[in-house]
């Protein structure tokens, strides 16, 4: 069970708006700091060019992060899509064994009713 889970549905939904701005800043900061790790080793780059460097280190990384986060949310959608049409067919078959197995009773019961 996650932290959102059981709440009211506006409290669930400034739940996970937290919770996004939270993981964004989270992302931003993991690009500043991959940033930095990558220019560190630059020494030859002046401190215009290593803020540059960085700045555009920090963008590009953080548009892969969200592309990643967008393909993953995609992914899941269709994921939960599958699940929920084989979910569907599973009740489908299953409430026609059950309704299969109700008539087989009724016929046996039939049955004997006649035959006594």
């Amino acid at each position: 069970m996650t932290a959102g889970e059981g709440l009211p549905l506006d409290l669930r939904a400034f739940h996970n708006e937290v919770e996004g701005h939270l993981l964004a800043a989270a992302a931003h900061e993991e690009s500043r700091t991959a940033a930095a790790r990558f220019t560190a080793g630059l020494d030859w780059l002046s401190e215009a060019q290593r803020a540059e460097v960085e700045g555009r280190f920090a963008a590009e990384h953080l548009a892969l992060a969200r592309a990643s986060w967008q393909h993953t949310a995609r992914r899941g959608e269709e994921l939960r899509g599958e699940y929920e049409a084989l979910y569907r067919r599973l009740r489908a078959r299953l409430f026609a064994l059950a309704l299969l197995g109700v008539t087989l009773v009724v016929a046996a019961d039939l049955a004997v009713l006649v035959s006594v």
